[in-house]
């Protein structure tokens, strides 16, 4: 069975943002820069110390990401939301607090019919979430 997973890409704040990631969520993060391509034909001019590539490996998932290369059009985080859910409610109300510091929450988390702690914000890096604990669905 294939495995589904998502792929961000950042306009020059790539790292950062994954190891914001990586402290609210935990998980093994790789990163690898342009610079650091096994070709150096694979290195845009200007794109040396941003992220070819980044992973994130949690719980059996991977979130993944890189730098838009220089010269190319950043797509910016719309018509998405990256949805996390936890077993307990608690779990899920921590890891919101953490995504938000310095975002902007949508939707403050609170009871739902389907979930104990339901929320949703807009990261600093603007990405998009959707945190839930407790779910009875």
């Amino acid at each position: 069975m294939p495995a589904l997973d998502s792929y961000l890409f950042f306009d020059g704040t790539c790292a950062e943002a994954m190891r914001f990631y990586q402290a609210a969520l935990g998980g093994k993060l790789d990163m690898m820069t342009y610079g650091q391509a096994p070709d150096p034909q694979q290195c845009p001019a200007g794109a040396k110390d941003l992220i070819m590539h980044a992973s994130l490996a949690v719980d059996g998932r991977t979130l993944m990401a890189s730098d838009t290369p220089p010269g190319q059009a950043s797509p910016g985080m719309s018509g998405f939301s990256l949805s996390l859910a936890y077993p307990a409610a608690a779990d899920a109300r921590r890891v919101f607090d953490q995504l938000a510091a310095g975002g902007k929450v949508t939707m403050p988390m609170n009871k739902t019919f389907w979930a104990e702690a339901f929320g949703m914000l807009t990261d600093r890096f603007g990405t998009p979430w959707m945190v839930m604990g407790g779910v009875s669905m």
